[in-house]
């Protein structure tokens, strides 16, 4: 059985997931080159991809890391 923080916070860890999936497709060559092209992006990635973004993606890099963390 769940609870309602558990449910409340589904949505929003899908949300941020599906971001970073898209973020990790469109930034690979500026960002995450290093990594494998092919690798399938779960919730324990999500500082790796924060990482990336505010190491490699410049001042836009920045911005979608914020959105990544809220």
């Amino acid at each position: 059985m769940s609870t309602d923080s558990e449910i409340a916070v589904a949505p929003e860890i899908a949300r941020r997931l599906e971001l970073a999936r898209r973020i990790f497709r469109e930034r690979f060559a500026q960002c995450f080159w290093s990594s494998d092209p092919a690798m399938k992006i779960e919730e324990r990635h999500l500082p790796f991809i924060i990482r990336g973004l505010r190491e490699h993606g410049g001042h836009p890099g920045y911005q979608l890391a914020a959105e990544l963390c809220l």
